[in-house]
């Protein structure tokens, strides 16, 4: 495989700026630009210091901008899409949420058409599969399945179809005469250092007296760490770019977990904070079913008042159902085709993202501090 490039969107967030870090590692590798709408000055300065042969380029732009698009596309060998909006809990409005998911992604593959980038790997995501019911057990479920989510909210609604478009456009001609070919990845509940959703579970505990909140006290999981997601476009992206292997690849989509225990999202959150003195809600809490119907009742009135008023219910059923399923998946068939073995294992992914935990109650000790008193 000779000299090749690569294009990383939403490379400035959690999963996007690991790819970057890991990316510039690769021989041959010549160029990788880094887009996103906006990149915090610190993670302009940390690729600036990536001490590599690999050339950084970073890119403000917006994925809904066609021209930025195709002029990022130019002369790349690879596309590795994980850029989306992500929002289970309806703060972000539904048309954004489609227009950045599903268009944004539809106009990334149009511009890879344009510029002739014969690979593109999708970053999609577990709740793509679902789950659907809380009450039906998925346990180390596989591509052959065919889990499909049949939710309509914004979020899971958008990378499913985005994914659809993504494999549909496997074998699509480029306008060099080349082709394209496509496979997309679906990581797990991700974790680690970085992680916004663990993050904001800490400041909300910090708030609550060093009470984590209940988020998922009935789920099992299988949590996926945020570096091993990473190694998995790496080798999907080294996968498509091989010929002995693409063959295999193009078109497939792939499960991507570790070897992070199965456990409830509370849990998961106690194991990584406990050793900074926060516990878990021990307070009585509404059966499962009760908090089901209750969303769906919060729902009906928000429907009621659209009209009037835009009211945005505390919970919904598909965040009920997402957080209290048992919903876990292999990852065989990414190991059988990538070659993919997880870099890091539980126990240090555990001890890094704890030690990052650390940081942010040591930075906001006065919080907790203040409420203890």
């Amino acid at each position: 495989m000779t000299g090749w490039s690569c294009l990383v969107t939403g490379a400035g967030g959690f999963v996007g700026q690991r790819i970057i870090k890991m990316l510039v590692q690769e021989k041959e590798l010549q160029e990788v630009r880094a887009l996103d709408k906006v990149f915090r000055p610190e993670t302009k300065e940390e690729f600036s210091k990536l001490q590599t042969k690999t050339k950084v380029t970073v890119l403000e732009g917006d994925i809904l901008d066609a021209q930025c698009l195709r002029r990022a596309c130019q002369g790349i060998s690879v596309v590795i899409h994980t850029a989306a909006v992500i929002d289970v809990t309806g703060v972000i409005p539904r048309q954004t949420i489609l227009d950045v998911n599903l268009k944004g992604t539809q106009n990334l593959l149009e511009a890879c058409v344009q510029a002739s980038v014969p690979a593109f790997i999708f970053c999609s995501s577990v709740d793509v599969a679902g789950p659907n019911s809380y009450k039906k057990i998925v346990l180390n479920g596989h591509e052959e399945q065919n889990h499909e989510s049949t939710w309509s909210d914004p979020y899971p609604y958008s990378k499913k179809m985005a994914e659809k478009a993504v494999l549909a456009a496997n074998g699509s001609m480029l306008k060099n005469g080349g082709t394209l070919n496509t496979c997309a990845l679906r990581p797990m509940y991700i974790y680690g250092e970085r992680s916004p959703f663990i993050f904001n579970a800490i400041i909300r505990a910090l708030k609550n007296k060093g009470i984590l909140c209940v988020t998922g006290k009935f789920s099992i999981a299988n949590p996926v760490y945020v570096e091993n997601v990473a190694w998995a476009h790496i080798l999907a992206a080294r996968g498509l770019r091989d010929p002995k292997k693409s063959t295999n690849i193009q078109g497939q989509f792939y499960y991507i977990s570790d070897d992070t225990p199965h456990q409830s999202y509370d849990d998961l959150n106690y194991t990584l904070s406990k050793e900074w003195g926060l516990r878990p809600n021990a307070s009585w809490s509404l059966p499962l079913p009760l908090l089901y119907w209750l969303a769906f009742l919060l729902e009906t009135v928000s429907f009621l008042l659209r009209p009037v008023y835009r009211y945005r219910p505390l919970f919904n059923r598909h965040l009920i159902t997402l957080s209290n399923s048992t919903f876990t998946f292999s990852y065989k068939k990414a190991q059988r085709d990538l070659g993919y073995e997880p870099l890091v294992s539980w126990e240090e992914a555990k001890q890094k993202t704890s030690e990052w935990i650390g940081t942010i109650v040591e930075q906001h000790r006065e919080i907790l501090d203040t409420k203890c008193q």
